[in-house]
C-alpha cells in the first residue's frame, strides 16, 4: 500500500488496501489518468491509444501530430485551452478576457502524514496515525501565465481513501481570474455506468436518484451559497449491475458547505468523466502576483463490494477523520429541544416545566431554541440583536441555565449567528453588513437578510457576540442555524465581487474554529432548515447535524435512508415528534418514532406535557435503552436492509465491529389487507454461527438469518416499527 513511481514509465500509482489509482506523465509532460478501480499490480499504460480523430485539436507542442488531442485523452486535470472541448475543470481568465491554460508536468513530492488546507475544513489525520498516510504533490506550470498549479492527494490506505485538492499559485506580473475549479475529476476509459445523486427540498433531502450515465452532460449543484437542500455534494458513479452487496462503485464527497456542482457525461468515444467542484456561476475569484488559492478537497473512496462497503468507508473516513473534538466519540446528550412545543413563544415557566418533563423520563439536556434573545416573538424580528430577552426569561440567561442545571438538565441553546433582521438594533447600526445590492431592493427569505462573513468586522462582532452568551453560564449545546439562501451577493469596499461567496465560507470557516478551540467542551449541532447545509465541511466543526426539519418518522425514512450513503448514523440529529405530526398531519405509534429517531443522535421535540402516562413511561424506558444501545448505532457497521422508495417497509441495522451484537430495525410503510409477510434479511453477522435475540430469547442460524430473513409480526395498525436486538453466542 502507499504511493509508488514508475521512473521509466514515469507512472503514479496510489495503493489503497482494495485499489489503485493510476495516471502517468506523458512524453510531452502532459498528466494522463490510467486506472481507478480494484486494486492491480501492472501498470495500465497500455489502455491508451492514439488515433487520428476529427475535428479533435492537437496541442502546439506536437505540430504534425495528428494522433494526439486531450480532446480524446483521459486527464488527471482537464484545462480550458488545451483542445478538449469536453467539460473542464480548470477555467482561468487574464484581464483582457482570454481564457487559456497550458499545463506541463514539472516535478512532485511524496512525503508521510496528510497535507492541510489553510483555511478549510479537510481530512486529517493524528500524529499517530501519520505514518500510515501518505501525500503526494504534484507540481504543474503553465509558462506563459506564471501560473503554478500544485495537485495534492492524500492518501488513508486502510480506509481505501484518496483525497484531492488543488493550490494555485500566480507568480507572474498580471492577476489572473480563476473561473471555474472542480478538484477531482476522473475519466473512465470505458465502460457503462450509473450516476447516483441525492436530490430533494426543504423537509425532503436526500432522496436518492439512480440514472444511466449517457452522451449527455448531467449536472448537479447549489447556487444558493450553501450546500442546500436541493442537492447534497457527494454522488456515486457505479456499474449498472451494482447493489448494496455486489459490484464496482466509486464515491465523490466534497468537503465543503457552499455553493457547488458535480458533473457526469459520456463523451463521444465511450469516456465517461466526473466531476466535483466549486459552483462556477458567481465565481470569478482574483489571483493578485504573489497569491496562492487553495480548493477544498474532495474525498475519493472505491469498493467492488457494493454500496454497504463504500458508505462504510465514507462512514469511518467522516467519523474518524473529519469529525473532531470531545463528542467525536463520546455519548451524545438525549435532549430535548423547545421549538416543536413553543415555537417563539418560549416563558421561563414553559422552559422549566419542559426541563422537569425531560428530568422524569431521564433526559440528559433541555435546549432553548427561537425565541430567547432581543424582541423575538415571531421569526421576523431581532436576528444580529444577540442580547437575553429578560422579560420573557423572567430574568438573565444565566439565572435560567442555573434553574435548569439544578433540575439535572444540561443547558442548551440555539443561534442564527449568519443573518440579521432588517428589524434589529443591529442592522439601524449597520446596513451594510447585510449582503445586498446597492441601489436594488433586496431579495429576502423568511424576511431575513444575510450577514456579509467575508467582512473581518462582521465576524469579530458575531464571534464576541457568541462568546459572551457562552460565557454567561454553563451552555453545553450550540444549535447552529442558517435558514435562507444567498441571492444579493455584493460587499462593500471589495473590488471583485466574484470572490465573496467563496471568502464567505472562509469567513464562516474561520468563526468556528475559534469557536471549536475556545469552547472544546461544547456540542456544536449544524442546522440549515434541517438538512440544507449537510456536508462534510460542516462535520469538521459540528460532529452532528439536525438531518431534517421534517420529523414524520415515515418520511424521516426516505430521508436518513439517503443520508445512510455518505454519512454516519452519529451525525444524524433525529428527535422523536408530536403526533399528528407538525409537518404532515400524520398519526404513528410513539414505539414507531422513537425507533425512527434511533436512527442517529437521539432526541425529542415536542410538549413532554402532552405524552400520556403510558407513554411517558414509553418513553422514559427508550431513553433508557438508547443509552445501552448508543455505542453500538454511531460506532457500528450500518447496513440498509431495504429500500423504502420501492418497498413496503423500511429497514436498517448496526453491526458491533466484531460481529457480536446486532440492532435490527424496521418501521411498515404501507399495509394492504391480507399482505405479504414481510422478512427482513440482516447483513453484517458471523457467518456459521449463533444469535440470540434478547427480547424473545429465541436462538437463530446466523447463516439462515441473512439468507432467508427475519419474518415481521403480523398486526394491524398503520406505521407498526420493530426493533430485534441479537448477542452472539459463544
Amino acid at each position: 500500500m502507499g504511493i509508488h513511481f514508475d521512473e521509466k514509465k514515469q507512472t503514479f500509482s496510489i495503493d489503497t488496501a482494495n485499489s489503485t489509482y493510476q495516471f502517468q506523465v506523458d512524453r510531452h509532460g502532459f498528466l494522463l489518468h490510467l486506472y481507478y478501480g480494484k486494486k492491480i499490480s501492472g501498470n495500465a499504460d497500455y489502455l491508451l491509444k492514439y488515433l487520428d480523430r476529427g475535428f479533435s485539436g492537437n496541442p502546439a507542442c506536437l505540430i504534425n501530430d495528428r494522433t494526439f488531442s486531450m480532446d480524446v485523452l483521459p486527464q488527471e486535470l482537464p484545462v480550458w485551452g488545451s483542445g478538449d472541448f469536453r467539460s473542464p475543470a480548470f477555467v482561468v481568465e487574464k484581464e483582457d478576457g482570454t481564457r487559456s491554460v497550458d499545463l506541463k508536468y514539472v516535478t512532485y513530492q511524496i512525503r508521510k502524514g496528510k497535507y492541510s488546507l489553510p483555511g478549510l475544513p479537510a481530512v486529517y489525520v493524528s500524529d499517530e496515525e501519520a505514518t500510515e498516510a501518505e501525500t503526494l504533490e504534484i507540481v504543474l506550470e503553465d509558462s506563459v501565465l506564471s501560473l503554478e498549479v500544485d495537485l495534492l492527494y492524500g492518501v488513508l490506505p486502510k480506509l481505501d481513501i484518496i483525497t484531492r485538492a488543488i493550490q494555485i499559485k500566480n507568480k507572474g506580473a498580471d492577476t489572473v481570474y480563476l473561473d471555474k475549479l472542480m478538484p477531482a475529476s476522473l475519466d473512465f476509459i470505458t465502460g457503462d455506468y450509473d450516476l447516483i445523486t441525492f436530490h430533494g427540498r426543504h423537509t425532503m433531502e436526500r432522496l436518492m436518484q439512480r440514472v444511466p450515465i449517457n452522451h449527455l452532460s448531467q449536472r448537479i449543484g447549489s447556487r444558493r451559497g450553501a450546500s442546500s437542500h436541493q442537492f447534497n455534494p457527494m454522488l456515486i458513479a457505479a456499474k449498472p449491475e451494482t447493489t448494496d452487496s455486489f459490484g464496482d462503485c466509486y464515491a465523490m464527497e466534497f468537503v465543503y458547505s457552499g455553493g457547488f456542482q458535480a458533473e457526469a457525461l459520456k463523451d463521444q468515444f465511450g469516456t465517461t468523466r466526473v466531476q466535483m467542484g466549486l459552483q462556477e456561476e458567481g465565481f470569478h475569484y482574483p489571483v493578485a502576483f504573489g497569491e496562492t488559492f487553495t480548493s477544498p478537497e474532495v474525498i475519493l473512496s472505491f469498493s467492488r463490494d457494493g454500496f454497504d462497503r463504500l458508505s462504510h468507508n465514507l462512514h469511518d473516513v467522516i467519523r474518524q477523520h473529519i469529525c473532531r473534538g470531545a463528542y467525536q466519540y463520546q455519548p451524545r446528550p438525549v435532549l430535548v429541544n423547545s421549538w416543536e412545543g413553543s415555537l417563539c413563544n418560549i416563558t421561563r415557566d414553559s422552559l422549566l416545566s419542559l426541563a422537569r418533563e425531560g428530568k422524569e423520563i431521564g433526559l440528559d439536556m433541555l435546549v432553548v431554541d427561537d425565541g430567547w434573545f432581543g424582541n423575538r416573538d415571531d421569526d421576523n424580528t431581532s436576528l444580529g440583536d444577540w442580547y437575553a430577552n429578560e422579560e420573557k426569561l423572567g430574568g438573565s440567561l444565566a439565572q435560567l441555565i442555573t434553574d435548569v442545571n439544578r433540575i439535572g438538565l444540561k443547558f442548551g441553546i440555539w443561534m442564527e449567528p449568519e443573518m440579521i433582521s432588517e428589524k434589529s438594533h443591529l442592522y439601524e447600526m449597520h446596513p451594510d453588513w447585510a449582503l445586498q445590492i446597492p441601489g436594488r431592493i433586496p431579495i429576502r427569505g423568511r424576511n431575513q437578510l444575510v450577514l456579509d462573513f467575508s467582512r473581518k468586522d462582521v465576524r469579530d462582532y458575531i464571534y464576541d457576540r457568541i462568546c459572551d452568551i457562552l460565557d454567561s453560564g454553563n451552555i453545553e449545546y450550540l444549535k447552529w442555524d442558517y435558514n435562507r439562501s444567498i441571492y444579493d451577493v455584493y460587499s462593500e469596499g471589495v473590488t471583485h465581487q466574484g470572490r465573496v461567496l467563496y471568502d464567505y465560507m472562509l469567513g464562516l470557516y474561520e468563526v468556528l474554529e475559534k469557536l471549536v478551540n475556545r469552547y472544546p467542551h461544547v456540542l456544536i449541532e449544524g442546522c440549515s432548515g434541517g438538512g440544507g447545509r449537510y456536508d462534510a465541511g460542516m462535520l469538521y466543526y459540528t460532529p452532528q447535524i439536525w438531518t431534517s426539519d421534517n420529523t414524520d418518522p415515515i418520511d424521516r425514512m426516505l430521508i436518513q435512508y439517503g443520508t445512510s450513503f455518505g454519512y454516519p448514523a452519529s451525525t444524524m440529529a433525529a428527535h422523536v415528534s408530536k403526533s399528528p405530526n407538525e409537518q404532515t398531519g400524520r398519526v404513528t405509534p410513539i414505539q414507531t418514532r422513537v425507533i425512527a429517531a434511533m436512527y442517529g443522535s437521539f432526541g425529542f421535540e415536542l410538549d413532554l406535557s402532552l405524552l400520556t402516562k403510558e407513554e411517558k413511561k414509553a418513553a422514559g424506558e427508550e431513553v433508557k435503552k438508547y443509552h445501552r444501545l448508543e455505542r453500538l448505532i454511531t460506532d457500528g457497521r450500518y447496513y440498509r436492509l431495504s429500500d423504502p422508495a420501492k418497498d413496503k417497509f423500511c429497514a436498517w441495522s448496526f453491526v458491533s465491529r466484531d460481529g457480536a451484537e446486532a440492532l435490527v430495525n424496521a418501521v411498515v410503510l404501507k399495509l394492504q389487507s391480507n399482505d405479504e409477510l414481510f422478512y427482513v434479511r440482516p447483513k453484517g453477522l458471523k457467518p456459521e454461527r449463533v444469535y440470540k435475540e434478547i427480547n424473545t430469547g429465541e436462538c437463530y442460524d446466523s447463516d439462515l438469518l441473512m439468507s432467508a430473513g427475519l419474518p415481521l409480526p403480523k398486526e394491524s395498525g398503520e406505521h407498526r416499527a420493530y426493533q430485534f436486538h441479537f448477542i452472539l453466542q459463544q
